[in-house]
């Protein structure tokens, strides 16, 4: 039986390429997509609703994957809580807010919900690399500096997936993030502080995505990156977690789970 899929965020990028993927697939059923704009002529999806008015949309898919904005997922989750209980809820939009957060954490109490800064297959095998490289080389000889490029169109920085790649040297290192998180550089401030994770973030033309760890030592440096050159491979990514993600208890789920990576 096909899954059936709600795309929030369907005129986006990544909406559109969702929907093009999943229309081309024999095991997923587009059901629609929501969107506060108007359904474009070369849509793939069958109809495009805003989110006030999407509850019989929601009700009949198995799986919401959202790549909208951090306020409008916090609403959608909100107003259409009882709908949603146990459907499967895949996000992927990034530079979540509290109020964002929130909203997830009590969906997950009623939904299998998997938020991953990043769907590529590549990268989630990255974070897990950067984790064990931070855990093996420590946290006081090595500096490390997280530097990544994307489009000129992209909002938030740093992105989502270098904070979640910030975040897994940390794990590895077993300190939060916040409180060596650093970003960029200007002025004379000094030598540069043992332990800090310092983010760059570039901007430009119609990159992809490139996320590059390196941890510098006094004699040698290692640097673990991924550069993406389709965004198509974000979408597979999202459908792969979502086909995954189908009918599972309620909680929250990571990219590690659907691909089976860590310890």
């Amino acid at each position: 039986m096909a899954v059936r899929i709600v795309v929030s965020g369907a005129t986006g990028r990544m909406g559109g390429q969702l929907g093009r993927l999943a229309r081309a697939t024999d095991d997923l059923e587009l059901v629609g997509g929501i969107a506060p704009d108007q359904r474009p002529v070369d849509s793939p999806y069958p109809t495009v609703l805003p989110a006030e008015s999407a509850a019989a949309l929601l009700a009949d898919c198995d799986v919401l994957i959202d790549f909208s904005a951090p306020a409008h997922i916090a609403s959608l989750l909100r107003a259409h809580a009882e709908t949603l209980a146990g459907r499967a809820i895949v996000i992927g939009t990034t530079g979540l807010d509290d109020a964002a957060r929130s909203a997830i954490d009590d969906a997950a109490a009623r939904s299998a919900v998997l938020v991953a800064a990043n769907f590529s297959v590549g990268v989630n095998l990255l974070l897990e690399l950067t984790r064990r490289a931070a855990r093996a080389l420590g946290s006081t000889g090595y500096d490390v500096e997280i530097v990544e490029a994307h489009h000129r169109h992209k909002a938030d920085a740093p992105s989502g997936t270098a904070l979640a790649l910030g975040r897994a040297v940390a794990d590895g290192r077993g300190i939060p993030l916040e409180q060596v998180r650093r970003d960029g550089r200007t002025g004379v401030g000094g030598e540069r502080p043992r332990g800090e994770i310092a983010f760059h973030a570039l901007r430009g033309g119609e990159i992809v995505g490139e996320h590059e760890v390196r941890f510098i030592g006094a004699s040698e440096r290692v640097t673990l990156a991924h550069v993406a050159s389709d965004r198509a491979l974000f979408a597979e990514g999202a459908l792969r977690a979502a086909r995954w993600l189908a009918g599972r208890d309620s909680g929250s789920y990571t990219m590690s789970d659907v691909l089976g990576l860590g310890d």
